[in-house]
């Protein structure tokens, strides 16, 4: 996504929902000055290190993503590490100018350079134990600060021109409080800075006369049906402006059904023996198998990208799982819908199946059934692994096992009996089942058995390949409900398994 439609996505989900459209994109611009990213407002903001923004340019907008909530205190946890010292200045010039707008911000900071140091009003310091040994205003030039430290027996003065933020480091060391032989942490308590932060407490603890308690809004500004909105109009921004992605789904689509088309000319056309029935078998596996897998490989890496976005937007409260998983699945289906149309109209005519309506609608059904289980196993594998390369490793297993009791390379009669159960469980050969009895199960033309009497296409189906009229509903719903089943299981690991560690 572009970084202006990232801050319309935010601002969306969390503003009231009495600002209007036209007062959210006013506030946005006016917070992508405040922020000096006007000039990158339709650059992608791409993968971190790779593509896109730079470093300093995704933080700032980080913070920006944070400001279009319009919210009165934000809290940042060092904004300017793994940032250079130019990088740096430019982050923590925004956060100055943030706090201007009379917002508060409270921030931990790594190794600070001194002019970052004089940009703070406020310092809380705490020893390890998390005992609190300082906790009041910096001063001009870190003044107040360098006083209260200097006034305390035996602590080193500071020396002309040494960065405050290294000397208070250095004599507030666990080194430095031994060597001195004092309790910075009970120093600070008998103080009468602490006497001061009590009663400044107290005093900000009490509310003003005739002013309402206060009111938290609910989770998500949003009601669901929004949320969905948001979120599918968020994933269309995403998919559409990821042209590697979409190109490579739609070219390899393209190339197999041609590569298909030619390698089983006309196969269907006219069946007179037992190895034109393989060949047709042959050609309904790979369309079974190997096109659905190609685009489960192809999506995993998207999804796992998305997945990384998902935990941070979901810890802020933007919107909820449900409605982010629903929105993932949502926007495949357009996609997928023109991959078995160019697979279909392409393959179906070179083949030559039988040019009925009937014929081609079921067809097109278990193609999109198979795409669809296809594409919800490749999220359901991301949202179970903690990394891509699980990911993969996993689904290539779960692949192996479909591939073997597909059909294809072992008939349904000819599987051990013990093992037949996985046949059963295998939605791949569900659609093979399907795919083959939609399209032959009718035929009673005789074809050549090398060994056997003449049988008729329908018989051989059912004696040699276990394909019989009466499973052939079931096949249907079974593919429903598998797609069912990997949709739930996407939305309960995106809900409760959390692999994100800092």
């Amino acid at each position: 996504m572009e970084g202006y439609e990232s801050l319309q996505f935010s601002a969306w989900l969390r503003l009231p929902l009495k600002v209007k459209s036209c007062q959210r994109d006013i506030f946005i611009d006016e917070v992508m000055d405040l922020v000096e990213l006007t000039g990158l407002k339709n650059t992608m903001v791409g993968l971190a290190g790779a593509t896109g923004l730079s470093a300093e340019q995704r933080k700032r907008l980080t913070i920006v993503v944070e400001l279009v909530s319009s919210p009165s205190i934000i809290f940042m946890d060092e904004p300017t590490t793994a940032l250079d010292a130019r990088a740096a200045a430019i982050v923590m010039r925004t956060v100055r100018k943030t706090v201007d707008t009379g917002r508060t911000i409270v921030c931990t900071i790594h190794q600070p350079s001194i002019e970052i140091f004089e940009s703070f009003h406020e310092l809380l310091l705490m020893k390890r134990g998390g005992q609190i040994i300082y906790s009041g205003s910096l001063g001009r030039l870190s003044s107040n600060m360098i006083k209260y430290f200097e006034d305390i027996p035996g602590v080193p003065r500071i020396k002309d021109g040494q960065n405050p933020a290294s000397w208070m480091l250095d004599v507030s060391s666990h080194t430095t409080e031994y060597e001195i032989g004092v309790d910075y942490a009970e120093i600070y308590r008998s103080s009468s800075l602490y006497r001061e932060n009590k009663l400044l407490i107290e005093e900000l603890g009490k509310p003003a006369p005739n002013t309402e308690d206060l009111h938290f809004p609910p989770r998500y500004w949003l009601n669901f049906r929004a949320q969905c909105i948001a979120c599918l109009w968020k994933q269309r921004c995403a998919y559409w402006k990821n042209p590697e992605h979409n190109v490579v789904r739609f070219l390899n689509t393209f190339v197999l059904s041609i590569m298909f088309g030619i390698v089983f000319w006309q196969t269907g056309s006219t069946i007179k023996q037992q190895q034109d029935i393989f060949n047709i078998l042959g050609l309904i596996y790979g369309s079974a198998l190997f096109l659905g897998f190609n685009n489960c490989c192809i999506l995993q890496p998207v999804v796992a990208t998305e997945r990384i976005v998902l935990c941070r937007e979901k810890a802020a409260g933007t919107y909820s799982t449900l409605a982010y998983a629903i929105a993932q699945v949502a926007i495949e289906l357009p996609y997928m819908l023109v991959q078995v149309f160019i697979f279909a109209t392409i393959v179906y005519t070179m083949i030559g199946f039988q040019m009925t309506a009937n014929k081609f609608f079921w067809f097109l059904l278990y193609m999109v059934l198979s795409y669809m289980y296809y594409t919800l196993f490749g999220m359901m594998t991301v949202a179970l692994t903690p990394n891509i390369e699980i990911a993969s490793g996993l689904s290539f297993l779960i692949f192996i096992f479909w591939n073997i009791f597909s059909g294809f390379m072992i008939g349904r009669e000819m599987i051990p009996v013990w093992w037949r159960w996985v046949y059963w469980a295998n939605p791949a050969a569900w659609t093979v089942y399907g795919l083959m009895f939609s399209q032959l199960g009718d035929r009673t033309e005789p074809i050549l058995v090398p060994g056997q009497p003449n049988q008729t296409v329908r018989e051989f189906l059912e004696g040699y390949l276990g394909l019989e009229d009466h499973y052939f509903n079931l096949i249907t719903y079974l593919h429903v409900v598998v797609i069912a089943f990997f949709a739930f299981i996407f939305f309960i690991s995106l809900k409760y398994l959390n692999f994100q560690r800092r």
